[in-house]
């Protein structure tokens, strides 16, 4: 499949901003394995201003150039392009002449609060679903801007282009404006089934597509660094290549999977972060009564594929809890919560992770006390049995969307691969094992990374497709097996589960 002689290693840059952090991993590749390593880390989240919450965008962008900066002196050889990938819905404004139209507003911010409702009350949940095969949460970004024309923004008249976070930092980068496609795909006004815009939707809510600019694929190259960022980085000739700019997107490419993929894939995924994405990679969007009542969406994956999926809360109920904990003083790392979950009571209470009340609470750990208080269930009273109730219940949440992907699929999936720092977690990769009473693949862990930088070298030549990409990840990082083991005590908590959610 490679060459049967070594290449000279040449590196690619990828910047993986999450909702938390970002940093940027250096890729080098040998012709037959990827080495990784990490050049710049820097903390990301939202500031509160002016009413809103916001994202600081000229500090993500200097952190982004102290990465590029690092980069350029740590030696990496031949440094041969650079993408970014980020997290779905959110996006920036320009107006005439390139005029950045304020800081970006975080999904999280309540603006959209009860906008899914009203907006059903324009155009049906059912035709909107039609129109764009999306699930339905009130931060995407059609209700985003929706609410900007309820609340009479004059941004939305002087604005000329959006770009989604990664098209943004894209065009910071070269000058160029493009919208990547697994990134348009989370907006709710994107038609995957004709692959354009839904203007029409856009219309109905009165909301100008004018902004809208023209579509790129992943694999893109869209140029060299600005004149004037290239000088200020030292990197005079590096190249801007579009990974799978949705961090999902990218995380998949680097799914080690060697099952069928296709109309009946027999593995699936879960990107596993402050949000757990699990779905399955399939050739064509799914949009269905059944799709729209399960509340799935179709969104966009790298080489044409669609990631058919359902968004779950994720590590970020645990994060919420650490946060919450250590800003009181108690100074928790991770192996201090590993280790009082794995001492607790097991499956003494659950869940909903995807209630509203986990959204964005102001006391994560009190949010999931105040459930059980009033799901008449014992209330947690530690620390541990927080962590534990929580993890518990994302394995059994698991259980609950991968039965529906598989009767979406229309068969069973024998194995679930978990990328992402959540594949670290060994007591949710048992828990999940143990849920689902599959196979558990875990790893690799710097999913997202990988998948931006394989597209990187799949544009440039270096590697043929993405299952060639796939063989790449499989002989250079390793995976952790579990075992499901007894099913009685967790098929017994799931029909509690079942019973929660569906109160």
């Amino acid at each position: 499949m490679f060459a049967s002689t070594p290449m000279a290693k040449r590196a690619y840059l990828a910047i993986d901003m999450g909702a938390s952090s970002g940093r940027h991993v250096a890729g080098t590749f040998d012709g037959q394995r990827l080495r990784l390593t990490e050049i710049y880390r820097f903390d990301n989240g939202p500031v509160p201003l002016g009413g809103h919450l916001v994202w600081d965008l000229p500090a993500q962008w200097a952190h982004v150039c102290r990465g590029l900066r690092a980069a350029g002196v740590a030696g990496l050889g031949q440094l041969v392009s650079v993408g970014v990938d980020t997290w779905g819905v959110d996006f920036g404004l320009l107006a005439r002449g390139d005029e950045l139209l304020g800081n970006p507003i975080h999904y999280r911010d309540p603006r959209t609060d009860g906008l899914l409702e009203r907006a059903f009350q324009i155009v049906s949940r059912e035709k909107i679903f039609a129109a764009t095969g999306l699930q339905f949460m009130q931060f995407n970004t059609l209700y985003q801007l929706w609410a900007m024309r309820l609340a009479n923004s004059p941004l939305l008249d002087c604005a000329e282009t959006l770009l989604m976070m990664p098209d943004l930092f894209h065009w910071l980068l070269t000058g160029e404006k493009a919208n990547e496609v697994t990134n348009a795909t989370t907006t709710q006004f994107f038609d995957p089934q004709r692959n354009a815009w839904a203007r029409e939707l856009l219309s109905a809510f009165q909301i100008p597509d004018q902004m809208l600019g023209p579509l790129a694929n992943s694999g893109t190259t869209l140029g060299k660094l600005r004149r004037q960022v290239a000088i200020e980085t030292q990197l005079d000739d590096l190249s801007v290549v579009l990974p799978g700019t949705h961090d999902t997107a990218s995380a998949v490419v680097a799914v080690p999977a060697t099952g069928t993929g296709g109309e009946r894939p027999n593995w699936c995924y879960i990107s596993s972060g402050t949000w757990s994405l699990m779905g399955a990679e399939v050739p064509r969007p799914i949009i269905n009564d059944t799709c729209l009542a399960l509340n799935f969406t179709n969104e966009g994956g790298v080489g044409g594929t669609t990631r058919l999926l359902k968004n779950i809360a994720g590590l970020w109920l645990v994060q919420e809890c650490r946060r919450v904990w250590n800003d009181a003083g108690a100074n928790h790392s991770w192996d201090d919560l590993n280790r009082l979950s794995e001492a607790a009571r097991p499956l003494a209470s659950l869940i909903d992770p995807d209630d509203p009340a986990f959204l964005a609470p102001p006391n994560m750990p009190e949010a999931i006390r105040h459930f059980c208080r009033r799901t008449n269930q014992p209330v947690p009273p530690d620390e541990g049995t927080v962590i534990r109730c929580a993890l518990e219940s994302l394995a059994l949440r698991y259980r609950q969307v991968l039965s529906w992907l598989e009767q979406l699929v229309g068969g069973r999936i024998d194995t679930i691969h978990v990328v992402g720092g959540g594949s670290q977690n060994v007591q949710l990769c048992q828990a999940t094992a143990d849920a689902c009473q599959r196979v558990v693949l875990a790893g690799p862990t710097e999913a997202t990374a990988i998948g931006n930088l394989l597209v990187q070298a799949i544009a440039a030549g270096d590697i043929g497709s993405i299952s060639e990409a796939r063989q790449v990840v499989r002989e250079s990082f390793p995976v952790q097996k579990y075992e499901p083991h007894d099913a009685a005590p967790w098929q017994d908590a799931f029909a509690r589960f079942q019973a929660l959610v569906n109160a």
